[in-house]
């Protein structure tokens, strides 16, 4: 299935995804200058487009991509309890997520695959669910479903929290399989599996199992920094990305239920 990653950021989304199998990455979209460095480093001669606002459907027509998948982490910084905490309404960061949905409506992806910060599903503080509630609503002004999950990194394995929403949506259809579901009974044994390897890779490197955590997830497929600038766009860099773990698993849930559904991945 091909995919067009939003708000790319380092790549995490389409490195699970493509370790999946069964799914390839055929544009991105990505604004800061670092992430696009390191996605043209690791993904050479996918195209990656500059400003999501600006990116349609006629635009990816004319450069002959067809798409089956969308994901995106779109900003939380209007979201974020360490944020403005302003939402997601128009001429807010956070408020991206339209294009978002907009994309899902001229696109018509047979899944998208969006991911936030936990607090999405509890704010605003003065009407409890509000911005959620915005979300599924788009979602299914589009003809899309939806099933979400918190599901932290820690369910990976890794010695951190990073409590994350993840929003899998689909067209609307009686009797479909549904995914998540799946995903979670996975969770257990992933972090089983997860601690292992960890455990593996520190004996191998000389490190304990708390530092190997770090070594299979966000920040090991990126250039060593050069200087203090490079330093700091690489630390905010991998302070936005998603655990590529996490797409890898529900991309295997995807090809799972699409099977069940008779659906040829």
């Amino acid at each position: 299935m091909r995919v067009l990653d939003l708000f790319s950021g380092l790549g995490g989304f389409s490195l699970g995804l493509e370790r999946a199998g069964g799914f390839e990455t055929v544009a991105f979209c990505e604004i800061e200058p670092f992430p696009r460095k390191v996605l043209a480093k690791h993904w050479p001669g996918v195209p990656c487009y500059h400003d999501v606002t600006k990116l349609t459907g006629d635009i990816l027509a004319r450069d002959g991509i067809a798409v089956d998948v969308i994901t995106g982490g779109f900003p939380c910084t209007d979201i974020s309890v360490a944020g403005k905490m302003a939402g997601i309404g128009e001429g807010t960061r956070s408020g991206l997520w339209s294009e978002c949905a907009r994309l899902v409506g001229e696109l018509r992806p047979r899944y998208a695959i969006f991911e936030n910060v936990a607090n999405l599903l509890s704010g605003p503080p003065e009407r409890r669910g509000g911005w959620f509630s915005r979300v599924l609503c788009d979602l299914a002004g589009c003809g899309y479903d939806a099933e979400w999950r918190n599901i932290p990194a820690w369910t990976m394995g890794f010695p951190h929290a990073r409590e994350r929403v993840w929003i899998v949506a689909y067209p609307k259809q009686r009797g479909r399989a549904r995914i998540l579901p799946s995903f979670a009974s996975q969770c257990s044994a992933a972090v089983y599996g997860q601690t292992q390897a960890s455990t593996a890779l520190a004996t191998s490197r000389g490190l304990d199992a708390r530092a190997a955590g770090r070594l299979d997830g966000e920040s090991a497929f990126l250039p060593e920094p050069h200087g203090v600038p490079d330093l700091v766009a690489r630390l905010g860099a991998v302070g936005n990305a998603v655990v590529p773990q996490i797409p890898e698993l529900i991309g295997r849930a995807i090809l799972a239920a699409a099977t069940i559904d008779g659906n040829t991945p």
